[in-house]
């Protein structure tokens, strides 16, 4: 695509908003629905600029418009807003002054990162051909997501490609990992009930034994791996929760089993989970016990279309060096971006902000994350770089 001679680059002025304004999101974090207090000084940033539609989608979430001079492509960009339950135990100047509660993924740097792209290109209207869409998004960290409610709320209808990015704690600054095809996992967890019959531990002979039972159930779940699906498929199972019994002498009546499960493909999805469940009904009948299980399908796997990830790569070459690509395979992470890019086709990348003097980078939602400021403007010039290859 020739592009018109329009610069967009990021001032100093700019580049001292985008450390004001995410030092300001660090220090005043809030949870998922929550958001309130972020996404008015998101809107009334954003009202500031000029140029700009300003909606609410929903009750915390900001969509703001920017229509340009013709015809052309509608795009959209995403930043997601809310904070974690986790209590900050960094040595920040601008730490989080909420108890308890801390940006411990970098939604913070996002957020920062778009308000900028919208500031600089809310003044380059004229030169659009086009539509951006800027989306200010609430509760990626808890289900169902606020992706979910926006998509519903409309703020994709029209649009031809959607882009987000994620800092990364632990890539070096400079450096953007692309993924094509799928990027995150499907996110979703399962809780099994083993019903038996309790009783003294002394007489074993007389109970239905739902710890034996579940330890079998245990025991046998990483076969849905490792014998029920193929070793060129992604799936990972983990039994993270386990609840039973409370005295030493007492068989209980039942046992409580969580468990995560990762996957990329939905047929691997479906499939692991019906061998799961079918493997849980045969070792509790064969034992003489019942059971309940229950799923909670989390976030798709976030899927990165060819052409739309075609022009984040040649945007990060562009405007970061031909070296800043780093081609990578799937996270087995959640991400709720996904809700978009099942609707319309999109790219989400992730941005190095790895601390150089850091040789052992806290990872995400660790009390002491934390992330290299200049990553942010990689950000910024993503975002930009996307702009100039669709609507300039």
């Amino acid at each position: 695509m020739k592009m018109k001679q329009v610069t967009l680059e990021a001032t100093d002025l700019h580049k001292q908003h985008l450390i004001n304004w995410r030092r300001h999101l660090h220090a005043n974090p809030e949870l998922s629905f929550q958001e309130e207090q972020t996404s008015q000084f998101v809107y009334d940033t954003l009202a500031s600029f000029g140029n700009l539609e300003l909606s609410r989608p929903t009750k915390t979430s900001v969509m703001a418009k920017l229509k340009g001079a013709k015809q052309g492509k509608v795009i959209a960009f995403r930043a997601d807003m809310d904070a974690l339950p986790i209590q900050e135990e960094t040595d920040l100047s601008f730490a989080s002054t909420v108890d308890g509660v801390m940006h411990a993924c970098g939604h913070d740097a996002h957020t920062a990162i778009l308000l900028t792209v919208a500031e600089i290109l809310s003044a380059k209207q004229a030169d659009i051909s086009g539509e951006i869409r800027f989306l200010f998004q609430h509760a990626e960290e808890l289900l169902p997501g606020g992706a979910k409610e926006m998509v519903e709320a409309g703020v994709t209808d029209g649009v031809d490609m959607v882009y987000g990015l994620h800092v990364a704690s632990q890539l070096p600054s400079g450096k953007v990992g692309v993924i094509y095809g799928p990027a995150t996992s499907n996110s979703d967890q399962f809780h099994v009930t083993v019903k038996g019959k309790g009783g003294h531990s002394s007489q074993p002979d007389k109970t239905v034994d739902p710890i034996v039972i579940g330890a079998q159930i245990i025991s046998n779940m990483q076969s849905v791996v490792s014998r029920m699906t193929s070793p060129n498929e992604e799936l990972v199972v983990s039994i993270t929760t386990l609840q039973a019994g409370e005295a030493v002498n007492v068989i209980p009546n039942e046992v409580q089993i969580g468990a995560s499960m990762r996957s990329l493909k939905q047929d691997v999805r479906n499939n692991a989970i019906q061998a799961i469940e079918r493997m849980v009904k045969g070792i509790t009948e064969a034992n003489g016990a019942s059971y309940d299980f229950n799923v909670i399908y989390g976030y798709d796997s976030v899927f990165n279309e060819e052409a739309a990830t075609a022009v984040a790569e040649r945007a990060i070459q562009r405007r970061l060096g031909e070296d800043a690509v780093l081609r990578g395979s799937a996270i087995m992470g959640g991400e709720d971006f996904s809700s978009f890019t099942n609707a319309v086709p999109g790219c989400f990348v992730f941005v190095g902000a790895k601390e150089a003097d850091n040789p052992t980078p806290a990872p995400h939602h660790h009390p002491h994350f934390r992330i290299d400021e200049a990553g942010m403007e990689d950000g910024v010039n993503l975002f930009l770089g996307i702009a100039e290859e669709l609507v300039f």
